[in-house]
């Protein structure tokens, strides 16, 4: 149901009003309601919100409907008004259009011809609500969407090929925040909130500044992807800056003494299938990575002590000549056949 103010002090007005738009008014197509000059419109403008379309006069004691124009943007920015008046000489009909009329209706009215005007007018207030939503909506969703997921959402055929995937090179880093179980038995949830996304928060900049993207949160963990020139070079740096910032974040007041926060990151490189995995028959589709490189990095991460950062012999032979590394010989994964040997980069 469309809400109309009428802003007119000629009482003859809304009897008419109500007689030729009876049928939409019975049919809740339209609601009117009424206010003598835009002193009072301003007022009820304030009492309600739900206002689509104004039809005003111009002339009118106390505010008239020129001056109210200019009052509309700052009640709602999404408002539009029609000009109702018999004053409907090309000066007051650009002043009315330069500040913000979306139409000009002559009196007498040809209540055929205002009530296309309603219609277009409010098709076209339909619109700027739906912009406005979809923009919020968007802002919304970059909180919770990396970056590079709703780059993604916009290519022309993604509807198309929801369920498509493709394999990509890349290195993958699992970050995780050691002892956080332990803490969470004696912390109450509010606190725990707070001090996993803090300490989020810090794991993030690192990774957004070495040109990495976010896959997920994974309870107190982080899975991130490098893609692109020098991919492994920057994980490794992005680690090796989670783990110096990680060290210098003190959380205090959770304890008797105060959590001193290490992560253990895992590292690996290579193919990877890239895609939506989900159910899109639900609906609920996650854009990530998976196979073999990333299953062995996050066993190298659930391998990996406090402040150590782990890598697989390939990843080592591609990183040496940039970084200090130290052997640390083959260890067993989870659902790996043989021992992987593995290297802790040490800077």
């Amino acid at each position: 149901m469309a809400n109309i103010l009428v802003v007119d002090d000629e009482a003859d007005l809304e009897i008419l009003i109500r007689q030729k738009f009876r049928k939409k008014i019975r049919e809740k197509i339209y609601t009117f309601v009424f206010a003598r000059d835009g002193n009072e419109a301003l007022a009820l403008l304030q009492a309600r919100d739900d206002i689509d379309v104004i039809l005003t006069d111009i002339n009118m004691p106390g505010m008239d409907g020129l001056t109210l124009l200019t009052k509309l943007p700052e009640a709602s920015p999404v408002i539009k008004a029609v000009m109702v008046s018999a004053y409907g000489d090309m000066d007051n009909i650009r002043t009315a259009m330069n500040r913000g009329a979306f139409d000009f209706v002559f009196k007498p009215v040809n209540f055929d011809d205002l009530d296309t005007t309603i219609e277009k007018t409010l098709h076209h207030v339909r619109q700027l609500r739906e912009t406005l939503q979809a923009v919020k909506e968007n802002n919304i969703l970059k909180m919770y969407v990396d970056e590079h997921v709703l780059n993604f959402m916009t290519h022309q055929e993604f509807e198309k090929s929801l369920m498509a995937n493709e394999t990509i090179e890349g290195t993958v880093v699992f970050i995780d925040i050691c002892g956080f179980t332990a803490i969470t038995e004696h912390v109450g949830a509010d606190g725990v909130v707070k001090m996993l996304n803090t300490l989020f928060d810090v794991i993030v900049k690192e990774i957004i500044n070495h040109n990495g993207h976010i896959d997920k949160f994974m309870g107190d963990a982080v899975m991130a992807i490098f893609r692109g020139e020098y991919h492994i070079d920057r994980a490794i740096d992005a680690a090796l800056a989670v783990k110096d910032s990680i060290a210098g974040v003190t959380v205090a007041g959770l304890t008797d003494k105060a959590f001193k926060p290490q992560v253990s990151i895992g590292i690996n490189s290579g193919e990877m299938i890239s895609g939506n995995i989900g159910s899109a028959s639900l609906k609920r589709l996650d854009y990530t990575v998976i196979g073999d490189t990333v299953n062995v990095a996050q066993r190298l991460q659930s391998v990996a002590k406090a402040d150590q950062i782990l890598v697989p012999e390939h990843v080592y032979q591609q990183a040496k000549q940039s970084f200090n590394l130290k052997e640390l010989g083959a260890v067993s994964l989870k659902n790996k056949a043989l021992p992987v040997a593995v290297y802790e980069v040490i800077e």
